[in-house]
């Protein structure tokens, strides 16, 4: 079945998020690691792929029912069971369930600092900390929004949230000392590996997981 031209941008946006990754291939094996390779497997090289990889994931979610309580796409999600539910399934790690309990976890981060994968809150319930998203870069997050919505992606600076805006986690569960996840992430990403071989085919200039993928129709992404 053939991607809307929603989820096309919405994959296609993933997938730029790796541009800027630190990967490097080797040319040549030998006893020590090259310079380039220490890099990527340093840890700060691990964050940024456990990052980029919470965000594929969730952006796999678009369009997914919103459920109040819902904790899994197929009987629909809301917006801390999205949360929940991708960083059990990138990182293995189980999240509180409300909100406002995600809200207590990790550092506080300002708005100026913020990096992909971490935590937005918003207050939408009269009560602050009450609506959680992942933070996507370039002012995006992606959410699971209300009754009658679909999981989305939405701006920061919209007039909405911003003047909602209640704070931001960065969780440790980013920087867990764990191998990248990337072929976690195909093996676990929503309509499986086969729909991100198939969108990374889409894009033939991109590597992920030996799949190659383009970034020539980023133009511009999810809008």
């Amino acid at each position: 079945m053939p991607l809307s031209p929603f989820r096309s941008h919405a994959f296609a946006f993933a997938l730029a998020l790796l541009l800027t990754a630190p990967h490097t291939a080797a040319a040549s094996r030998t006893d020590r690691p090259t310079q380039a390779e220490e890099a990527a497997t340093s840890p700060a090289s691990r964050v940024w792929t456990r990052a980029q990889d919470l965000a594929i994931f969730a952006l796999g979610l678009i369009g997914v029912d919103y459920r109040f309580g819902g904790t899994t796409p197929e009987s629909g999600l809301d917006c801390s069971g999205l949360v929940r539910y991708v960083f059990q399934q990138v990182t293995g790690v189980k999240l509180p369930r409300t909100a406002q309990e995600m809200s207590r976890l990790g550092k506080r981060v300002a708005a100026a600092d913020l990096k992909i994968g971490d935590l937005v809150f918003f207050n939408t319930r009269s009560f602050p900390f009450s609506h959680v998203g992942i933070y996507l870069g370039d002012d995006r997050f992606v959410h699971a929004p209300s009754r009658g919505g679909e999981v989305e992606i939405a701006a920061m600076s919209a007039s909405y949230w911003r003047t909602r805006f209640s704070g931001a986690r960065r969780l440790p569960a980013v920087a867990l000392d764990l191998p990248p996840s990337s072929s976690a992430v195909a093996n676990a990403f929503p309509g499986g590996a086969d729909r991100l071989a198939a969108t990374c085919s889409l894009f033939p200039s991109l590597k992920v997981d030996g799949a190659s993928a383009s970034a020539s129709v980023l133009d511009p992404p999810c809008q």
